[in-house]
């Protein structure tokens, strides 16, 4: 069974830029502006809540998410896989009962969502997106995400990652990596489907814990996740 994560050529990326300094973001502004309701879930932590607007611009993400959330499948499942100044990824069903130091990451349900991408929608700090196996239309997991940290890139950082990865960054792209930070070169690859809009900091503690060598936390991080009218 195929492993569900962010893979080599994301990995490489983040390598050849972790060692630059980061900076704390001052805005959680979600990616969509879309004026219709919005749903909105709260995922608990042993670090603090994060409140989460989920896009309307990406409805089958939405609606899954949805319907795992009210069926209780991410209830009690660990954030197994932290990358501090890259994510936080979590929903592995696998996760539920896993003894210590086991590794996490191939658990899913029998069904994948159809990839939904965004020129607006980008991989700021804070951004709910999908996990996925290396399947070539980039459908997403049904279950597990990330969530972005990243970190505030300058410029000249920017205008590296579009020679390592031969594509140009858009304005919106240059304005929010180089002011609230996140994780520019999953752009495109990851459905990013939610926005945290408040508990950005609940990201920073969860990134800053220890890991072993396969990124699981040395303490286990469970969740709970709930639906909330607002």
């Amino acid at each position: 069974m195929k492993k569900i994560t962010i893979f080599a050529f994301a990995a490489i990326i983040f390598s050849f830029f972790a060692s630059a300094k980061s900076h704390q973001t001052t805005s959680n502004t979600p990616n969509s502006m879309d004026k219709e309701k919005q749903t909105r879930v709260i995922i608990s932590t042993p670090y603090g809540e994060m409140t989460i607007v989920l896009f309307n611009e990406t409805p089958q993400h939405r609606d899954n998410f949805i319907k795992i959330v009210n069926d209780g499948v991410l209830d009690s499942t660990l954030f197994h896989r932290v990358i501090k100044g890259f994510m936080i990824q979590g929903g592995d069903p696998n996760s539920k009962h896993a003894a210590k130091g086991e590794m996490l990451g191939m658990g899913d349900l029998n069904y994948k969502v159809p990839a939904e991408f965004s020129e607006n929608i980008i991989h700021r700090k804070g951004a709910l997106a999908a996990a996925r196996d290396m399947n070539p239309q980039k459908a997403s997991s049904a279950c597990q995400f990330y969530i972005c940290q990243g970190k505030v890139y300058s410029a000249s950082e920017l205008n590296q990652l579009e020679r390592r990865m031969g594509k140009r960054f858009s304005d919106l792209q240059r304005k929010v990596y180089t002011t609230e930070g996140g994780v520019p070169f999953l752009d495109g690859d990851y459905t990013v489907f939610g926005q945290v809009e408040k508990g950005l900091e609940v990201i920073d503690k969860i990134a800053a814990v220890q890991t072993d060598k396969n990124d699981r936390p040395l303490e286990d991080i469970r969740m709970s996740v709930k639906i909330i009218d607002k």
